[in-house]
């Protein structure tokens, strides 16, 4: 693990990871509860996901899929991630584009679901904060493919190892954490 991961996988332990006995939105019940998203809006914890990000963009993401171009996920829990991972790969020749999901399109304006910097044909990366049963991340995937985008693979903050990974790669996208259960508590 690298010190941005450990300073990171620290921030998240002390501010968004919490043992005990908990309701999910799903109804279901855990003894694990991850609110990341006081990591991410935290100034340092979100640098620390542009960076971490962005490497595993690099490192494991782009060699398999090139034609990447952009990265976004339902809002709210994918926002900061997405943002900071794009402000990182701002050195980039092609720096990532960022867009939002809207869990529902607007009924004024445009009347846009998809948010920012988004077009039909990109191939895209997307996110969110965390993953029990894939299910934000599926109404994300459909939302983006609804659109023309072409999602290619899914980032992931944490992991919670119960199941949604396995629901999302059974649609053919490969999911790409930052952390799982495993490597926060130490099993891996």
């Amino acid at each position: 693990m690298t010190d941005a991961q450990k300073e990171l996988l620290n921030i998240l332990l002390s501010k968004s990871i919490k043992t005990g006995h908990f309701i999910l939105a799903s109804g279901k019940e855990s003894d694990l509860y991850c609110d990341c998203r006081i990591t991410a809006l935290d100034a340092r914890g979100a640098n620390l996901i542009g960076q971490v990000g962005w490497e595993l963009v690099q490192e494991e993401i782009m060699p398999q899929f090139p034609g990447v171009t952009s990265i976004g996920g339902m809002t709210m829990g994918a926002d900061p991630i997405s943002l900071a991972i794009g402000m990182y790969s701002v050195e980039a020749d092609e720096p990532l584009k960022v867009f939002t999901v809207r869990k529902e399109a607007k009924d004024h304006g445009r009347g846009k679901r998809i948010e920012g910097n988004f077009e039909a044909g990109q191939e895209v990366i997307v996110v969110d904060d965390v993953i029990t049963t894939g299910g934000s991340t599926l109404k994300a995937i459909d939302a983006i493919e609804a659109e023309g985008g072409k999602v290619v693979a899914a980032l992931v903050l944490v992991d919670r190892q119960e199941g949604g990974r396995e629901a999302i790669e059974s649609r053919g996208i490969p999911v790409f954490p930052m952390f799982t259960r495993a490597t926060i508590f130490g099993d891996k």
